[in-house]
């Protein structure tokens, strides 16, 4: 148990499995109290029956901006304060060939990932303005950083998280609200897992990640970057997105230089 958030309030979409459940819990431990908000509800209330009264559960569809004003509302009402909103709930969504895409799933997709984190921004920012003073998180990824990362539509809404946390952090930072994303790499999540073909299979996650780059992640990686930015420790950081992959984004992975018998590339012998 620690105390880097102690005393601060936070709301968490997306919170009842995954990247979510990890950032709630590891809130819990250094001090916070926490709102689990999320659509997936006996999860859900199994976590805050984990976490004790320091948590308590609001069903959010995050799509709808009602749910998310309810979340931070019951913050307000158990706690007196919001100090943290960590927007951080997704989906896979619309996969496929641009040509191919299903046009409702693009907007289904673009509505669970991208408008609301507009939702919660706003709807934190009212909150954090008049107090001077919160934190509010992105969940984008690094398929918003490089492309062909993931699905178009996927692509799409996490290259523009970035850009909306960017534009929120221009604008509140002068009012004392800090805003920041966290872009993850791959993660064993359901999430993850489901591209693979089965959304339980997260051990078949984390082994690709073995092969591929030589260290599987954990959510727990996500949410110690997530505490951080929560925490004062990030008090002068603000518009930025935090890579969390291992490399993978900037790394193309081959390592054919540093494997290759030592010479001078280039460059004719004498």
């Amino acid at each position: 148990m620690g105390d880097r958030l102690h005393g601060k309030t936070a709301v968490i979409t997306g919170a009842s499995s995954g990247i979510g459940a990890a950032s709630a819990r590891r809130f819990v431990e250094e001090g916070a109290n926490v709102v689990v908000a999320d659509v997936q509800v006996d999860l859900g209330k199994a976590i805050v029956a984990e976490l004790g009264d320091a948590a308590r559960f609001s069903e959010c569809d995050v799509t709808d901006e009602n749910a998310i004003v309810a979340a931070i509302q019951l913050a307000i009402d158990t706690w007196g304060q919001l100090d943290v909103m960590f927007n951080n709930a997704g989906v896979i969504g619309a996969i496929g060939p641009i040509a191919e895409t299903d046009s409702d799933a693009w907007r289904r997709t673009i509505d669970v990932l991208l408008h609301s984190v507009f939702y919660g921004c706003k709807q934190a920012a009212a909150v954090m303005i008049p107090q001077g003073s919160g934190s509010i998180i992105n969940t984008a990824s690094i398929a918003g950083v490089i492309g062909g990362l993931g699905g178009h539509a996927y692509s799409t809404a996490k290259t523009a998280v970035i850009g909306l946390t960017k534009s929120v952090a221009s604008e509140l930072g002068p009012k004392g609200v800090r805003c920041n994303a966290i872009a993850p790499g791959t993660v064993p999540t359901a999430l993850t897992a489901a591209m693979l073909g089965d959304v339980n299979d997260l051990e078949a996650v984390a082994e690709q990640s073995r092969q591929r780059y030589g260290r599987t992640s954990d959510a727990l990686d996500i949410a110690n970057a997530a505490l951080y930015l929560a925490s004062d420790e990030a008090a002068y950081v603000s518009g930025h997105t935090l890579v969390v992959d291992y490399g993978r984004s900037i790394n193309g992975g081959s390592g054919r230089f540093s494997g290759a018998a030592p010479a001078m590339v280039g460059i004719p012998p004498r």
